[in-house]
């Protein structure tokens, strides 16, 4: 069992920037995907941003150019810098660990961010 632990969230202001920090108790993490996922009240858990094992990244649309994700590897550790924080990003962050053919899913158990206007 592979447990995550993330850090980092916090109140910020609108065009703030926060950063978020995930940290997985096993090493095999690095075969891994890794990526953040965040869910608003009343909303759908959705997918912020991954990063592979081969660090191949993919972000949400709504993130693009704000947001950028960062593995190392050899730390087990996946950061979520986030810029230009808009009141729509606020929502509970969850750190994730996925692995298709080993039958892993893990997840953190969250960390707010709230962006006041």
């Amino acid at each position: 069992q592979v447990q995550l632990v993330e850090s980092g969230g916090g109140l910020v202001q609108a065009g703030g920037s926060l950063r978020l920090s995930c940290v997985a108790s096993d090493h095999s993490a690095s075969i891994a995907t890794m990526g953040w996922y965040r869910q608003a009240p009343g909303k759908q858990r959705e997918l912020v941003a991954s990063a592979t094992s081969g660090n191949a990244k993919n972000y949400a649309d709504s993130v693009k150019g704000r947001f950028t994700i960062s593995r190392e590897y050899a730390k087990d550790t996946v950061d979520l810098q986030m810029t230009t924080l808009k009141p729509e990003d606020t929502a509970v962050y969850y750190c994730n660990l996925r692995h298709v053919g080993m039958n892993w899913n893990y997840w953190g158990q969250g960390t707010q961010v709230t962006v006041s206007s």
